[in-house]
């Protein structure tokens, strides 16, 4: 019965996939990649010979009803991003959607995906955590800063390393200098790094080195031991 799946990929290591993930690509008619030069690694590599098309977010609007309709008359596909789950900061969610809405079965296989393994990482309490993604670059970042520095829970951001010094060092004047931090660098691959810290001694260590690769920052719920500043606007 044609159907969409969505089927995490490997964050870094090309050893975090499943073996089912795997069998469903290499069944599937057609592979939805994010970007498929850097998917094509992937297939090369488990001999995964399906067709690809691309699939991301500057042409997910133009391309819905195309791949809807191929779905419909009987395909099976299988929606990829370059790295974890998609729909989660990736494009996907429109298309998930739609296939609902019109009666397609959607099955999303458990796998990587950056959030988690950061958060256990960090040290910070698991239990209840708050998911950001990527925080806006101008226009309502400073709302959400000021929203986020009063939420107890852990909070876990997506960052680009280009921005990463300057957001750590932005986080003080909402968090407080005191409150705890990590940012985990490259997670699964060979150079991956953890600094933890207060934002003060993490923003101080970030700017005595070059950073690359993808990051996710992890910090500490607001307690009654740390400080939250409100900054003027």
């Amino acid at each position: 019965m044609a159907k969409l799946f969505i089927i995490p990929t490997p964050i870094g290591n090309l050893e975090d996939i499943t073996l089912r993930a795997i069998r469903i690509m290499k069944e599937s008619d057609l592979i939805l990649a994010e970007d498929t030069r850097t998917s094509s690694v992937l297939l090369r590599h488990y001999e995964i010979n399906t067709k690809m098309s691309s699939y991301h977010q500057f042409n997910e609007h133009k391309q819905l009803s195309n791949f809807v309709s191929r779905i419909q008359q009987g395909e099976t596909i299988a929606l990829i991003s370059d790295a974890g789950t998609p729909g989660i900061s990736d494009a996907g969610f429109l298309l998930v959607r739609e296939c609902i809405k019109v009666g397609i079965d959607v099955e999303c296989l458990p796998g990587a995906t950056a959030l988690i393994p950061a958060v256990v990482l960090s040290g910070f309490p698991c239990d209840r955590f708050y998911f950001e993604g990527f925080l806006p670059l101008k226009k309502g970042r400073q709302t959400r800063l000021t929203w986020l520095a009063q939420q107890e829970q852990t909070i876990i951001l997506y960052e680009s390393p280009h921005r990463v010094v300057k957001s750590v060092e932005q986080f003080a004047g909402f968090f407080g200098a005191d409150r705890r931090i990590s940012v985990i660098r490259e997670l699964t691959k060979i150079h991956e790094e953890i600094i933890r810290g207060t934002i003060e001694e993490v923003s101080l260590a970030l700017k005595s080195r070059t950073i690359k690769g993808e990051i996710v920052i992890v910090i500490e719920g607001k307690t009654d031991k740390n400080q939250t500043n409100i900054p003027n606007e």
